[in-house]
């Protein structure tokens, strides 16, 4: 199991500096936690992200069980052993792919978590509704997998069952990840079915793991709040923030400022799939204590970096011709020993180096970025 003591807090926001104690190891938060989906950092090895700072990996039940199977991870001991990383590890339960592969597919929109629609969308899924690739039904979603093809369904059981054998230390409810364009009707329906999961994955929890319920119920105050209240008054280890978190930033400040006052003081916080740089300071801020994010790995391998001097995108020409450190301010490997010039080249010829020199910066650029957050709470500066 875990455990989590809050250490400090600010007295001029919500944020707060804990440590959130694992059998594999404490984390300090607030956290940046990257993403492994398929049990790797892509484009880096293990070694790099626990250099690079990284104190807790997330993995996706839903892949893995594609490939290679709970089953073989099992035999090998569990993801720490099998991935040879001996810190923190989180599992998503799946229920992201809920909506990754149904309504945002359908709808070509949210393939990233914090990318939001535009305004002028309106909210078309309605009670009936069903994507064209996923049924979802109040025992749980069939999928067809995106790599053959085959039918699979994951349910509260189900996934509980597959995060049991991948033994990570934290796992999540099953829920129902919901789309931007989800009507209110709509939602009240998914809100039942993901608490009356959330119910039935606390029935199955055999303990050894560390089980966190997730709330949901999109941008709307109303159904965002009762989720919150229900899912806080839940015997949960800790809490997810999931789903659709509106059309902008500051409605996505707006629903954490309505839901994170719900949940107990005591037991940890988590975003799920948020992480751009420049929304650290906001989610701290709002008492949010880890968050996970695909961003800084997705960008590094499309040449951007993250400095401080904002983004830095080196398929630009510019680069070539610029002799200068990669962020002058960075102690990173890549920073002390590339140039933007010999990295620019790199990434528009495609190299494999390129995305991992980048990748690990990124890494590197995040976690100092948390650990900076960390220091102003401790300060009192927050």
């Amino acid at each position: 199991m875990i455990s989590f003591r809050v250490t400090a807090r600010s007295s001029r926001s919500a944020a707060r500096l804990g440590v959130l104690s694992t059998p594999h190891g404490d984390i300090e938060t607030p956290a940046f936690v990257p993403v492994a989906t398929r049990a790797a950092v892509k484009a880096i090895s293990l070694q790099q992200a626990a250099e690079a700072g990284c104190q807790l990996l997330i993995c996706n039940t839903f892949h893995l069980h594609l490939t290679p199977g709970e089953d073989l991870v099992a035999a090998a001991g569990g993801l720490h052993s099998f991935m040879g990383w001996q810190r923190p590890l989180m599992t998503d339960s799946g229920g992201y792919q809920v909506f990754s592969l149904g309504f945002g597919r359908d709808h070509d929109v949210g393939k990233l978590r914090g990318v939001f629609p535009g305004k002028e969308q309106q909210a078309t899924i309605k009670p009936g509704s069903q994507p064209n690739h996923v049924k979802i039904t109040d025992d749980g979603v069939w999928f067809r997998s995106p790599r053959d093809g085959s039918k699979h369904f994951l349910g509260p059981a189900e996934s509980l069952a597959m995060q049991r054998k991948l033994g990570a230390d934290i796992v999540f409810a099953f829920d129902e990840c919901t789309a931007p364009l989800t009507t209110p009707a709509y939602l009240e329906l998914s809100l039942r079915r993901t608490h009356a999961w959330a119910e039935r994955c606390l029935e199955l929890h055999d303990g050894e793991q560390a089980l966190y319920g997730i709330v949901q119920g999109s941008h709307y105050r109303e159904l965002r709040q009762h989720s919150a209240r229900f899912i806080g008054g839940l015997p949960f280890a800790g809490f997810g923030i999931g789903g659709d978190l509106g059309q902008d930033k500051q409605d996505m400040h707006q629903v954490l400022e309505w839901t994170v006052p719900l949940l107990p003081e005591e037991r940890p916080r988590h975003l799920l799939g948020i992480g751009h740089p420049e929304d650290f300071d906001e989610i701290v801020r709002r008492g949010v204590d880890t968050f996970d994010c695909i961003v800084p790995t997705l960008h590094a391998r499309h040449g951007i970096a993250f400095t401080a001097e904002g983004r830095l995108n080196l398929r630009n020409r510019r680069f070539l011709t610029d002799p200068a450190p990669l962020d002058p301010a960075c102690s990173c490997p890549t920073c002390r020993y590339a140039s933007r010039r010999y990295l620019a080249h790199l990434v528009r010829l495609e190299e494999i180096g390129a995305m991992a020199a980048l990748t690990v910066h990124n890494l590197h650029y995040c976690n100092r970025l948390a650990a900076s957050l960390r220091e102003a709470i401790a300060k009192g500066s927050l």
